[in-house]
């Protein structure tokens, strides 16, 4: 799987892509993979991606490829 997906249009990056999600910086991420999952809002595919946003935290991220929707395992 390669490490950029596309997301909204834009070539994403692990990291970029998890400081969509998170609204800021993250420490380190994990390659991007596929959620096996449909958007609630637009029924698209959506992306997963787990990150560290800080030193004592690790979270799993949620994007839609096509919509603005995000959503993570800490909500």
């Amino acid at each position: 799987m390669a490490d950029n997906r596309v997301v909204q249009g834009r070539m994403q990056t692990p990291e970029s892509l998890a400081e969509l999600i998170e609204g800021e910086s993250v420490m380190d991420a994990e390659p991007i993979e596929d959620a096996d999952r449909d958007c609630p809002e637009c029924g698209e595919n959506v992306l997963a991606v787990g990150y560290i946003p800080s030193a004592l935290e690790f979270v799993t991220g949620y994007k839609c490829q096509e919509c603005d929707w995000s959503a993570t395992d800490r909500d």
